[in-house]
């Protein structure tokens, strides 16, 4: 049974997408939820939809590259909703694709700012909290991109690879301590930033609500089990027109 009553969970990312789907998920599940996101509009949006469902929810303006923001979204949960236990890292942007000898720096820069250098920030704030109640549950969003190699794909690619070695250090270091991580790499989700990609089919895509349901599942596991290495969930046809 997905029951995260009693539970407190931050959400990344929360304003759209594959976070909105999370958010909106834990918070139907009975978990008080903090959203964050560096739009204050999407932001609202999201938070009176949980709240028009009953649920609760705090939401916080925020970059997660920046330190000071990070410590700041932390400090704003603990305030509001008096714990923490879940984190799901799932802010994350893209940029256009271009071979690495023609990648622009400041791009590389920004993706790998808000894709990897987020989650490590956002990990490090919450760890000390949830090693010391000997219990708690990061998820990373990730990508198949962090699985596979596919050309041009510069930043977005070298993130995702990275962010999935960055979860299996969190899980190797903080085991003991009673904290589970794990990390999701999705196919082709319908969301804000792919949903104009030319030649998709939405149709043959994932979509944000089957990410939430992957990580109810993982996120309601008896303490006891860890569910492996990076997960990957993926759909049966091929999104793309004529593939």
């Amino acid at each position: 049974m997905n029951n995260l009553e009693g539970k407190v969970a931050i959400v990344t990312g929360g304003g759209s997408g594959i976070g909105e789907g999370i958010a909106v998920a834990l918070a139907a599940a009975g978990a008080q939820v903090t959203i964050c996101g560096r739009r204050e509009a999407s932001l609202a949006r999201v938070a009176g939809a949980i709240r028009a469902a009953g649920g609760q929810v705090h939401a916080v303006a925020a970059d997660v590259s920046q330190a000071s923001d990070v410590v700041r979204v932390v400090g704003e949960t603990l305030n509001t909703f008096g714990g923490l236990h879940i984190l799901i890292n799932n802010a994350a942007i893209d940029a256009p694709d271009a071979p690495i000898h023609e990648y622009p720096v400041a791009a590389w820069d920004e993706v790998m700012a808000i894709n990897l250098r987020g989650p490590f920030l956002m990990a490090r704030e919450c760890l000390p909290i949830l090693r010391r109640q000997g219990e708690g549950h990061i998820i990373n969003i990730s990508s198949e991109a962090g699985l596979e190699v596919y050309a041009e794909s510069g930043a977005y690619l070298v993130s995702k690879f990275a962010l999935n070695a960055l979860g299996e250090l969190l899980q190797v270091e903080n085991q003991e301590a009673g904290i589970r991580v794990n990390t999701i790499c999705p196919g082709m989700v319908v969301t804000e930033m792919s949903q104009d990609a030319p030649g998709l089919a939405h149709e043959r895509c994932l979509y944000p609500a089957d990410i939430a349901d992957l990580a109810l599942f993982l996120l309601t596991r008896r303490p006891n089990v860890k569910i492996g290495r990076p997960v990957l969930i993926q759909t049966m046809l091929n999104p793309w027109v004529g593939g």
